[in-house]
């Protein structure tokens, strides 16, 4: 990891869950929980686009691992910059509206193009397995009990969507 990640991590933010572009559950078989235009407008600028991992909660739900893409997403050619987030649970139902929280902790490797819908597939559970591991490490797990989780608001953090609470 270079030294512009380590400024920006660890990084926390909410935000309410809002439709995709609906091809993480159809296209790709990886569900993903996409952030609103304003979260991903106020991210740090250290935090390049790629491939992170870390945390996050539903809601008043458990927390979980997370694997996310932050970027352009080369291979659909995307125009507008995007957050989506795959957390490491099968959830029952959709939870459009919801309250998303994240921990972004560790950064797993840069934006790409891919060659086939099959090599991007390939790479995302490559990516899933790589942040199931790492967040095993007890230096990441850790951040699973942070009272950003546990504060209904979120307010008790440094940074939520970019601005110091």
């Amino acid at each position: 990891m270079n030294c512009v990640f380590r400024n920006a991590l660890p990084f926390v933010t909410m935000g309410r869950v809002v439709k995709g572009f609906g091809r993480g559950s159809k296209e790709l078989g990886i569900p993903t929980a996409n952030f609103s235009e304003d979260v991903v407008e106020h991210l740090p600028k250290e935090l390049d686009c790629g491939i992170y991992c870390g945390w996050a909660k539903v809601d008043s739900g458990p927390v979980y691992k997370m694997v996310m893409s932050i970027g352009w997403n080369p291979y659909y050619k995307n125009t507008k910059k995007s957050i989506e987030t795959h957390i490491l649970h099968e959830f029952k139902k959709d939870f459009y509206g919801s309250m998303l929280k994240v921990a972004i902790l560790a950064y797993l490797r840069p934006e790409k193009n891919f060659s086939s819908l099959e090599e991007l597939i390939t790479a995302i559970k490559s990516d899933i397995q790589a942040a199931d591991k790492l967040l095993e490490q007890p230096e990441y797990q850790i951040f699973k009990d942070n009272s950003f989780f546990q504060d209904k608001n979120g307010q008790n953090n440094k940074y939520i969507n970019g601005h110091k609470t």
